[in-house]
């Protein structure tokens, strides 16, 4: 885990965003979110389907955004984690990064890892 986490976090990566802030789920209808969220073309996920992305530090719906890997929330309980994005230079706490994902991620039990937290 922490060689993968050290190949993810600090990554440059251009997020599809196909769940913009303000929006709904598709198929989960009462589940809103409060931040942007995508994925990443090309990477594939342990679910086979292309790797999700939470995009922090962009307070409007956009179409895609390009960052860096700031976090990876890592879910105990489900076959994928979450990767979290933000502007270049833009850091972001833990407890920050959790009420940002609460929404989503209070479903499942996870953890979220970032340079400090896997020393």
């Amino acid at each position: 885990m922490k060689d993968s986490l050290n190949r993810v976090l600090g990554m440059h990566v251009k997020v599809i965003i196909d769940r913009p802030l303000g929006s709904y789920h598709p198929e989960h209808k009462d589940l809103y979110y409060p931040i942007n969220y995508g994925y990443i073309e090309g990477i594939l996920a342990a679910d086979q389907e292309e790797q999700d992305v939470y995009f922090m530090g962009i307070h409007e719906p956009v179409e895609c955004a390009e960052g860096v890997i700031i976090a990876v929330i890592h879910r105990k309980n489900d076959v994928e984690d979450k990767w979290v994005a933000a502007p270049e230079n833009m850091k972001f706490s833990i407890d920050e990064i959790e009420k940002a994902v609460h929404f989503q991620e209070q479903y499942f039990d996870h953890e979220i890892l970032m340079q400090d937290t896997h020393e």
